[in-house]
């Protein structure tokens, strides 16, 4: 029998999204697009870099909004308990460079996520690990002969539910769990965890 090893997504599934959390701050309504929204996640990223280039906003001005954000409500104890359970790797489009708070809270469960290109305190531009980190993560992850159990909410999460052997939606908004009605979908953490405890 294979082990089990679950990925998750970061933002929306643990933690809020920080580029909704930034655009509130701001009042620069495009940014709260997220990939939520937008499939292509270049054009996401390129879009962003531009309003914070036209704004004048760097690092640091994300950094102390990051600062301000918590967990969200019975993240950190669903996590817990799931850590206690079998490995977990949270697999992330954020940024190294933005995450370390928001880990500090979560007790530092492994991330993989990318990295940005920061010149005098602007962000310039962004590196991905690979493209399709998430897919790529998960295949990987079934080459060493895990059974890998996925759970995320947005579009790019998807490739990684297809790859994993048991895909999931959690906290998705309607137009995704309408796109892509193959993964059961929950919104509770209760939920999640029961199904996952089904699957190890």
């Amino acid at each position: 029998m294979k082990q089990s090893i679950v990925t998750l997504d970061l933002e929306g599934v643990l933690v809020p999204e920080i580029w909704i959390a930034f655009s509130e701050k701001t009042g620069i309504k495009q940014l709260r697009l997220t990939t939520r929204d937008v499939p292509d996640y270049d054009v996401l990223m390129r879009g962003r870099l531009q309003i914070l280039a036209e704004n004048n906003l760097g690092l640091a001005e994300i950094q102390e909004v990051i600062g301000s954000l918590r967990p969200l409500p019975g993240a950190k104890e669903f996590l817990d308990e799931l850590r206690s359970l079998t490995q977990v790797i949270i697999l992330s489009d954020t940024f190294e460079e933005f995450a370390k708070p928001l880990m500090r809270q979560l007790a530092w469960p492994t991330l993989l996520c990318h990295r940005l290109e920061v010149v005098d305190g602007r962000i310039v531009n962004y590196r991905l690990r690979i493209a399709e980190q998430k897919q790529q993560a998960v295949a990987a992850l079934k080459n060493l002969q895990y059974k890998v159990i996925a759970a995320g909410d947005s579009f790019n999460d998807t490739a990684m539910l297809a790859e994993a052997n048991v895909g999931i939606l959690f906290h998705a908004p309607e137009n995704i769990k309408k796109q892509f009605p193959q993964f059961t979908a929950y919104e509770t953490y209760a939920d999640l965890i029961a199904r996952i405890k089904s699957e190890l």
